[in-house]
């Protein structure tokens, strides 16, 4: 295993408010049960997904230097990486739907380094490194599917939550924590469980990241390709659950054409999907992409689209037909009888950008307090202000160091000293500075001389609005870390010893020896201190298969039946992993 750390070009690049969600792999807190759990799943994994899999899987397990044997290095799988212009790096868990969309727009994989407990083996609600190494790093090697994440990260990081989104997210993280930690009570994960489902049982209208989420989960998560008839995997849910990869392929699983109707399909993550959606090939993702994003307030803008960032009490942004891009909380919108925005505000600091490049001076310190304008046509004058020349602004009295008072349409007036106007790359005016303003509509004052220089958007209506910011270096603390940790637990002197005896199996199967009077001792210890333990007995079956030792091999098995009767639910995995080794 490669412990030296290499870096890859695309995490440097990475802006702060992303790099905060990054975490040390630590290695060596795998466990020897761990590496256990993770050569069980991929040893059954390649065996049966060899058949069922999209071609791309056993490829890609090769590509990006993903190990049956071993837990996967973060180092080694970003030197690889890097070969097919991607990198891969570690969070604690589940991080917020934007923030995991956007790694995804730079071509980051994120990895949840924790890894499954052995209880959980088949199935968990917690992102794990056999999710996100083992189910999707393989498919990225794929180009077209590779173009498609990064694409939809790039779309799905602009969707905008509501309140309700961010909710769901804090009581999915919670219970996936509860899950995968040993000391959890069954009282606190029938807690946590409950709560998901009342969220998930409330009837409130999908944003657009529910929805986005929801292509995401029935693509990415859990998507088959080819045939309805004849479908392969290569969803990252089904490729990493070595159960229900299996109860996939029945007919107790409904398969339906892939379409946009599938962003209204909401999923339970608690339960196996009782029906999945199957793509033609990795090309038409990227078409129905295109057919869900011209949904979007990121396309369609208007009174609409800013109501979703005010609902949403996050960072935002609007663009205007000017190109003037504004981003931070919204507070507060005015519009027309036809529905028309004609006034905006923020609170908090605001940043304003033209092309995704935060304008000089006007970043978050320049407009600390928030920033607001009318927008819209001006009364009598049939020119707008954006289309108007400098003989234009001249003649309507738009003059640096003169002051001015116009009214809009919509019954809004500025009257203040005109201090100066900046432009676009194209020379087209974007922005007016005043001082002395005093804005007003109808009998409320919007803007006074005590607010300081005010700051005229030039512009008649709203183009686009999305989720974050216009220039991703305008803040340093984009999104919202979550205060819900993940457990680290003290160990048990019974838990270091079964511990010790997997890593003592794991030396020998490594160092390719054999000591028969090694594996006779941990069995007896195995037997006596570890009883249900059903894993470990497979090991030490696979090492005896081609030897001699009849009668011990004969004592693993009949251990096992017994394991059998006092767990039933370990039988399956029991026989599949003889029936592994056999074949």
């Amino acid at each position: 295993m490669d412990s030296n750390i290499k870096t890859n070009p695309l995490i440097d690049k990475l802006p702060p408010h992303l790099k905060q969600f990054i975490k040390p792999q630590n290695y060596a807190d795998y466990s020897p049960i761990n590496q256990a759990v993770w050569r069980y799943v991929m040893r059954k994994n390649v065996s049966y997904l060899s058949k069922i899999a999209h071609e791309s899987y056993l490829k890609g397990l090769e590509m990006t230097g993903i190990s049956i044997d071993d837990v996967p290095s973060m180092y080694g799988m970003n030197r690889i990486l890097k070969n097919i212009g991607w990198a891969a790096v570690a969070v604690d868990g589940f991080i917020p739907p934007n923030a995991f969309m956007e790694f995804q727009a730079f071509k980051i994989l994120v990895i949840a380094s924790d890894i499954r407990q052995l209880e959980n083996i088949e199935y968990t609600p917690a992102p794990d490194i056999i999710h996100e190494a083992a189910g999707h790093a393989p498919i990225i090697a794929n180009p077209d599917y590779a173009e498609y994440l990064r694409r939809f990260g790039e779309i799905g990081s602009k969707a905008i939550l509501s309140s309700h989104d961010n909710d769901m997210y804090e009581a999915v993280r919670k219970l996936s924590i509860l899950k995968e930690a040993a000391t959890s009570s069954a009282e606190e994960i029938k807690e946590a469980e409950d709560l998901v489902n009342t969220l998930q049982d409330k009837k409130v209208p999908l944003s657009e990241m529910a929805q986005i989420r929801n292509l995401h989960w029935w693509t990415v998560e859990y998507g088959l390709i080819g045939s309805l008839e004849n479908p392969k995997i290569y969803g990252a849910g089904l490729l990493s659950s070595i159960g229900e990869s299996t109860w996939c392929m029945t007919d107790n699983v409904k398969k339906k054409r892939y379409s946009i109707a599938a962003a209204e399909q909401e999923f339970d993550i608690t339960k196996p999907q009782p029906q999945l959606y199957v793509t033609p090939d990795f090309a038409y993702l990227m078409q129905v992409l295109e057919e869900f994003s011209n949904t979007m307030a990121l396309r369609k803008g208007g009174f609409r689209g800013l109501q979703k960032l005010i609902d949403s009490k996050k960072i935002g942004a609007i663009e205007l037909n000017t190109g003037l891009q504004i981003s931070g909380i919204f507070t507060e919108m005015i519009t027309d009888e036809d529905n028309n925005v004609v006034f905006f505000k923020t609170e908090g600091p605001t940043a304003l950008a033209n092309r995704e490049k935060e304008l000089i001076g006007l970043g978050t310190e320049g407009n600390p307090n928030g920033f607001s304008s009318p927008i819209g046509k001006l009364k009598d004058i049939s020119l707008a202000i954006e289309d108007m020349g400098p003989r234009d602004l001249k003649a309507y009295n738009f003059y640096d160091g003169k002051r001015i008072a116009f009214e809009y349409e919509s019954g809004i007036l500025v009257e203040g000293l005109n201090i100066t106007g900046i432009r676009n790359i194209y020379g087209k005016l974007i922005l007016i500075e005043f001082e002395d303003c005093t804005v007003t509509y109808k009998e409320r004052v919007l803007f006074s001389p005590e607010d300081g220089i005010f700051r005229l958007a030039v512009g008649s209506r709203i183009v686009s609005a999305f989720a974050g910011s216009a220039d991703y270096r305008s803040y340093d603390n984009l999104y919202h870390v979550s205060l819900t940790e993940t457990r680290k637990i003290e160990k048990s002197a019974a838990v270091l010893e079964l511990e010790s005896l997997y890593s003592t199996i794991k030396t020998l199967r490594a160092k390719n020896s054999f000591s028969l009077d090694t594996i006779k001792t941990v069995f007896n210890t195995l037997k006596d201190n570890h009883p249900l333990d059903w894993l470990l007995p497979i090991e030490l079956y696979e090492l005896l298969h081609k030897t001699e030792a009849a009668e011990l091999k004969e004592n693993i098995i009949g251990h096992l039946e017994t394991i059998k009767l006092a767990k039933p639910k370990a039988t399956h995995l029991i026989e599949d992993g003889v029936a592994l080794i056999k074949k």
